[in-house]
């Protein structure tokens, strides 16, 4: 199995296109052709992990943060960073980062918080714009059947909980074909009319290709008409943060409590108390303070991220229980969600765990 094989599985999963335009998600070192021996999971490409990987004979890494986010002058070892992918490129190690656009799905980062977490009916927080498109075609009502059903196995027709969702309008369609064409139905030289079928169907925009691939393949017509418009609509399951509920609502203690528990932590800083019982939470793995007003809009009875500054604490203003537990502590089940994937997709190929605690903050 090569390398790419790998990433194309999990660029399926969540897509370069979703990532944040600061990131840099994706390939960060190697080459994609080469057979993987063995992939190692982690939520930080460092030094010591790229040390781990060559122990354990893994010529792939896969991390959540990408070791580089800007650009790089010079290579000299000066860094962390440096260090890291000098090792890497000089131990023919690939190193594949999957950020935040596996933050910006339903079933990434924040979904398996939420699952460690126990919470239900789970939406998205933020949902992203701009991540639909509309696909309009005309077809031989003859075809249309055969033609739909290729859309919606190449992944179009997908709304919220329900799919292979379509609208069709019957009519009539011309066309004069010219003497090099090769018609479906009609004469070289004469207009000819067919019954024929427009169909509308919506896709994530980035199978756009897939979805044209699938309609040209079998579609009837030498020269396929159709348009594509990209949509304002918000996707439902593509955004950041995530929200759930508990059955049974916990008291802002037991809240403090579970959440210790279930992240290892020593310490956890918090707002306030509101004297609410905690059913409705939202959550962001990581940095993700710049949600907290969606979290209020939406009702939440208490919202948990990492990295939450000293006055950014007073913007809850008794609305909820903020709780910051640290980026390390609320990512750390990422490398989890990164191997249990490759081994459902994968179960005959290695894959690994990172053993090195990459968490750069301690507590005395």
């Amino acid at each position: 199995m090569t390398i790419k094989q790998i990433i194309s599985y999990l660029e399926s999963v969540a897509p370069l296109t979703l990532q944040e335009s600061y990131d840099n998600a994706g390939l960060i070192t190697g080459d994609a052709n080469r057979e993987c021996t063995g992939a190692l999971c982690c939520l930080d490409a460092v030094e010591a992990v790229v040390d781990e990987a060559i122990e354990k004979g893994c010529n792939l890494i896969i991390a959540h943060h990408p070791i580089i986010f800007s650009g790089l002058k010079k290579i000299t070892g000066k860094n962390y960073v440096e260090r890291t992918i000098l090792k890497a490129i000089k131990n023919d190690i690939s190193i594949y980062a999957i950020h935040t656009n596996l933050d910006n799905v339903l079933t990434g980062v924040n979904g398996k918080i939420a699952e460690k977490l126990g919470l239900k009916n789970l939406s998205i927080l933020a949902p992203k714009g701009g991540q639909l498109s509309k696909l309009f075609f005309y077809v031989p009502a003859s075809h249309a059947g055969n033609t739909m059903n290729a859309l919606f196995e190449a992944g179009a027709g997908y709304i919220g909980n329900y799919s292979e969702c379509s609208f069709r309008v019957n009519g009539i369609g011309t066309f004069k074909p010219n003497e090099a064409a090769n018609p479906f139905s009609g004469e070289p030289g004469k207009r000819h009319e067919d019954e024929e079928v427009k169909i509308e169907v919506l896709f994530p925009s980035w199978l756009e290709s897939h979805i044209l691939s699938a309609l040209k393949a079998n579609h009837p017509y030498e020269e396929v008409a159709y348009e594509v418009i990209g949509l304002n609509n918000r996707h439902q399951d593509i955004g950041s943060g995530i929200t759930g509920e508990w059955e049974i609502p916990l008291t802002e203690t037991e809240l403090l409590q579970k959440l210790k528990q279930i992240f290892k932590i020593p310490v956890i800083r918090h707002t306030a108390f509101t004297g609410k019982t905690i059913k409705k939470v939202s959550i962001c793995g990581g940095s993700g303070i710049f949600l907290l007003k969606n979290a209020i809009n939406y009702g939440s009875d208490a919202y948990i991220t990492g990295d939450i500054k000293y006055h950014e604490f007073f913007d809850a203003d008794g609305h909820l229980l903020l709780a910051d537990i640290g980026h390390y502590e609320s990512e750390q089940f990422t490398t989890d969600l990164l191997a249990n994937l490759l081994e459902q997709k994968f179960p005959n190929f290695a894959v690994l765990k990172t053993g090195v605690n990459t968490n750069p903050v301690q507590y005395f």
